[in-house]
């Protein structure tokens, strides 16, 4: 009967590690294997390995960044044992992943300024005393030439060309240069030296997972789980975050930038961002999910909370509350949010650049009719341009960029057509 109850235990344990690791991951390859060692782990109480890449090729982390460090940060809390590895050897050639070109080489000395950066930045998130931080030069720079030899003969050109950059390149006529192919060749022998049982990675690094999984198989090392998580989309909406387009939030700028930032994201990633991102619990994240959805919570006030949630991971509570007041000390002295929808206004609807205000409310939507229009008028809830408007019968002249606001939270900036 103890066993029993043991085994029940156990599983359970099994299935509630499963449920919360695989929260926020786009695959699991294979997820029955993972299921497995996972398994195997809380029988036998052995942590499983759990490896991190880096190429240390910018000196500065953010947000996109720590989509899988926050995953890392799970793993630990399940009593598992992080692998970070820096990449000072990988990091000379440059991971091609994405590239349309050759990366240019790292310097050994860039490389090691960035590591040092990326370690300390890191800790922010991990906990130290469960990582392990490994240099790749440790076992790839003692290799012969034999041992490159024999290690590239694993793989073949045409698996290689299987990655979707390489594809292109080729197809285009692009060049690649031979020491391009051995970057997946490496970042998967990392995986041999260690004996890592899962890697993580973005969506766009799942070739370089699975590269391990083979190398490991070649080596007669039991084959680790390839995890990806998504690649969040920067503060403009629409590409991946990315230092190099301006659209981040970096994790050591300033309380009140990453505040200011958080302000700007797109109402519509604002949950992927709190599941991917922040360490708001899953229970308070599908609540906020349904207040949202319901209307009961207000857009702004969970993006309130969002940046302070960002302040607070990365300078402290007491930074968090400065730099929220900050906002909305100088959000009352502006009267005007940052992120201001754009309504398009047809130029037919004006006389001689002028509208009804009532007609322009409605028009812009941020009235249902032309009574409640009269009355937030008349109530001198309406401004243009932060000028209050107080005839309801009367005309204004608009402009192209011209901001209007009805009461505190409904704006509208005029884009003719």
């Amino acid at each position: 009967m103890k066993e029993w109850t043991l085994a029940a235990e156990q599983a359970a344990e099994v299935e509630r590690q499963l449920e919360l690791l695989k929260r926020g991951a786009v695959e699991i390859v294979p997820e029955e294997e993972f299921k497995a060692k996972l398994a195997e782990s809380v029988v036998t109480g052995r942590p499983l390995n759990v490896k991190l890449g880096l190429d240390p090729s910018a000196p500065d982390i953010h947000v996109g960044h720590t989509v899988v460090l926050h995953k890392l940060r799970q793993f630990q809390e399940l009593g598992h044992q992080v692998q970070l590895i820096i990449g000072d050897f990988t990091g000379r050639i440059g991971d091609p992943t994405g590239k349309s070109e050759t990366r240019k080489q790292l310097s050994e000395e860039d490389v090691q300024r960035n590591a040092e950066t990326y370690k300390q930045q890191i800790f922010k998130i991990l906990h130290p005393e469960k990582t392990k931080v490994y240099y790749n030069s440790e076992w790839l720079a003692p290799l012969t030439f034999v041992d490159v030899v024999q290690l590239a003969a694993k793989l073949t050109v045409a698996r290689m060309l299987e990655r979707d950059d390489f594809s292109k390149r080729y197809s285009g006529g692009l060049p690649i240069h031979i020491h391009e192919f051995f970057y997946p060749l490496m970042q998967g022998y990392d995986s041999v030296a260690l004996k890592t049982d899962i890697e993580l990675g973005g969506t766009d690094q799942k070739f370089n997972l699975l590269m391990g999984r083979t190398l490991q198989k070649e080596y007669g090392v039991p084959a680790q789980i390839a995890m990806t998580m998504p690649l969040i989309e920067g503060l403009d909406g629409v590409n991946k975050m990315s230092k190099s387009l301006g659209n981040y939030i970096g994790i050591d700028e300033p309380a009140s930038e990453i505040y200011g930032k958080a302000m700007s994201v797109p109402d519509e990633l604002m949950l992927k961002y709190y599941e991917l991102a922040t360490d708001l619990p899953g229970a308070e994240l599908e609540a906020l999910r349904a207040g949202l959805d319901a209307g009961a919570a207000h857009p702004r006030d969970a993006k309130m909370r969002l940046a302070r949630t960002f302040v607070r991971m990365y300078h402290g509570e007491q930074a968090a509350e400065e730099a929220e007041q900050h906002f909305v000390t100088v959000f009352q002295q502006r009267a005007l949010p940052q992120d201001i929808e754009e309504v398009v206004l047809p130029a037919s609807e004006l006389d001689n650049g002028s509208i009804r205000i009532i007609k322009l409310l409605v028009q812009l939507g941020l009235q249902a009719s032309n009574g409640e229009a009269r009355r937030s008028v008349q109530q001198g809830a309406v401004k243009l341009n932060e000028r209050k408007l107080e005839d309801p019968n009367g005309d204004v002249a608009v402009q192209d960029g011209d901001i209007v606001q009805v009461g505190k939270r409904k704006f509208a900036k005029i884009r003719l057509s």
